[in-house]
C-alpha cells in the first residue's frame, strides 16, 4: 500500500513538472484531433456491473491447492444465463485453469484475493487462437473474453500466472536448442480478450505470467488504468512476459500504470510475414495513448514490432523510465511489409540503456518462397521533452530494405556514454534544441 502511495505521489509530481514544459497535445501526431473519449479515465464501481456471484457462494472452495476451473467456469455460465454479472473473487488464493467469459459478465478480484494459474498445461486446452503475429491453435490464457463487449476486469486484488515452472521449462528447452522457438515450450498467457470492444482493466496486479502478460487481439475502444503488471528479470528471467500486447486494436488509452517485465512493456503486433499484409487475420493499431505511467526493467518501454505491419497515431507522454533497455524500439523485420508513422514520445524522464533503437530484427526470418524482399517505413517520429540519462543517445542502423524519414528531436536533455550519431540514415531529420553531455548538437 505504501508502495502504491509512494508511485502514485512521484507520478502526480512528474505529471506536473513535464506540464510545466509542455501542455498536452489536443491533436493526434497526423494532426487529427484527440477524441474526448481519451480524457475520461473515471473507474467503473463494483455497483455498475450488475448482480455479484461470489465464488466461494456459488461452490468455490477456499483451498489454494485445488484447481477449481470447472466450478468458476460453471459460475461464468450461470451468471451470463441469468442475464449477466459480476464474477467476485474474495479474499483468498483460487486456483484454476482457463476460463472464459461470457457476454455480460466481468471479473472483480477483491483486495486480498489472488486467481492464481495452474502450472499444468493441461488445464488450458488447444483451440483456436492468436501468437506472436499468426492465427493458430493455441493454449489459451487463465482469463479469456472471446465477443465480450463491454467487459471489465477490475478491484484491487492480484491475478498471478504462477509462471515459474513454465519458464523453467522455456529455459531448459533453450538450453537444449538454443535456436527453439518462443512456442516450442507450451505456456498460457494470463489474460486474452479477442474481438471485444469497450473494454476496461483497473487497478489489478497482474504478475508471473507464463508468456505474454495481457494480449488485446481485435478490439476497440480499451482503457487500462492503474494497473500494476510484473514479472522477474532475476534471479530467474520470466521469458517473454510483455506486459501489453496490442494486435490490431485501435482507441487504446493506458494510463497511471506501473510495467516491469522480462520483456517489451508495451508492444504493438499486427501480423508477420511476407505477404502479411494480405491477410485478413492482420492489420493496424491505430490511436494509442501510453501517459502517466512508470516503467521498471524491460526490454522496451514502447515496441512496435517485431510482429507488425501498421502502427499509426502512437503517443506516449508524461512516463518515467527506471531502468529499461530501450524507450523506443523500432524492430524492422526484413521478412515483413511495414509502417510504422506518427509516433510520438514526449515528456519522459529517468534511465534507459537506449533512448531509441532501430534495427533489422532478423530473428525466424522467413520469406516463404517470397523472391522480392517487402519495403518497411518509419516516418513521422517525433521525440519532444526528454530528460533522460542512457548509455547509448541513438542506436539507429537500419536495413537495407528499411526507409526512415521525417524524424524529429525536440527539446531533448541527454546524458549518454555513447554519444555517437548520424543523421544521413534518416531523410529529413529535425534536431532542435537538443543537448547530448551538455552540448548543443544539430
Amino acid at each position: 500500500m505504501i508502495k502504491s502511495f509512494v508511485l502514485l505521489i512521484h507520478l502526480v509530481c512528474f505529471s506536473a513538472a513535464v506540464f510545466s514544459q509542455s501542455k498536452k497535445s489536443l491533436d493526434f501526431p497526423d494532426g487529427t484531433k484527440i477524441p474526448a473519449w481519451f480524457s475520461d479515465s473515471s473507474k467503473i464501481s463494483l455497483k455498475q456491473l450488475g448482480k455479484q456471484f461470489v465464488i466461494t457462494r456459488h461452490g468455490a472452495s477456499a483451498d489454494s491447492t485445488v484447481v477449481q476451473t470447472a466450478v468458476i467456469q460453471k459460475i461464468i455460465d450461470l451468471a451470463h444465463k441469468q442475464g449477466g454479472g459480476v464474477i467476485v473473487i474474495p479474499k483468498g488464493t483460487f486456483l484454476s485453469g482457463a476460463l472464459f467469459f461470457k457476454p455480460k459478465t466481468h471479473l472483480y478480484v477483491s483486495e486480498g484475493a489472488v486467481l492464481k494459474g495452474s502450472d499444468k498445461i493441461a488445464d488450458y486446452p488447444i483451440m483456436p487462437s492468436r501468437m506472436e503475429g499468426q492465427t493458430l491453435d493455441y493454449f489459451p490464457a487463465l482469463v479469456n473474453a472471446y465477443g465480450v463487449n463491454g467487459f471489465t476486469i477490475s478491484g484491487k486484488g492480484t491475478i498471478d500466472g504462477n509462471g515459474l515452472n513454465y519458464w523453467k521449462a522455456f529455459w531448459q528447452r533453450r538450453k537444449e536448442n538454443p535456436n527453439c522457438t518462443n512456442l516450442e515450450v507450451s505456456r498460457p498467457r494470463l489474460v486474452f480478450i479477442w474481438k471485444s470492444n469497450d473494454v476496461q482493466v483497473q487497478d489489478v496486479r497482474l504478475q508471473n505470467s507464463g508468456f505474454w502478460t495481457s494480449h488485446y487481439y481485435q478490439c476497440s475502444n480499451i482503457k487500462i488504468l492503474n494497473v500494476r503488471i510484473t514479472a522477474p528479470h532475476e534471479p530467474i528471467k520470466a521469458p517473454s512476459t510483455d506486459a501489453i500486447d496490442l494486435d490490431v486494436c485501435d482507441n487504446v488509452l493506458i494510463k497511471g500504470c506501473y510495467l516491469a517485465v522480462n520483456d517489451d512493456a508495451i508492444a504493438l503486433k499486427g501480423g508477420k510475414g511476407p505477404y502479411a499484409d494480405k491477410d485478413s487475420g492482420n492489420g493496424s493499431n491505430t490511436n494509442i495513448i501510453i501517459e502517466d505511467s512508470e516503467f521498471g526493467f524491460c526490454h522496451a518501454a514502447l515496441t512496435l514490432g517485431s510482429e507488425a505491419i501498421h502502427n499509426k497515431n502512437i503517443i506516449m507522454r508524461n512516463c518515467h523510465i527506471t531502468n529499461a533497455m530501450r524507450v523506443l524500439w523500432l524492430k524492422m523485420r526484413p521478412d515483413t511489409p511495414q509502417k510504422y508513422e506518427f509516433v510520438s514520445v514526449e515528456n519522459i524522464d529517468g534511465y534507459a540503456y537506449s533512448l531509441i533503437y532501430v534495427k533489422p530484427w532478423k530473428q525466424f526470418f522467413d520469406l516463404k518462397g517470397r523472391k522480392d524482399v517487402p519495403l518497411s517505413y518509419c516516418d513521422h517520429i517525433s521525440l519532444k521533452n526528454i530528460n533522460l540519462k542512457c548509455d547509448v543517445f541513438f542506436d539507429v542502423m537500419p536495413g537495407e530494405y528499411d526507409k526512415l524519414s521525417k524524424f524529429s528531436f525536440e527539446n531533448l536533455n541527454i546524458t549518454a556514454k555513447n554519444e555517437a550519431y548520424d543523421k544521413t540514415v534518416v531523410q529529413d531529420f529535425k534536431l532542435t534544441q537538443v543537448k547530448v553531455n551538455g552540448k548543443m548538437i544539430d
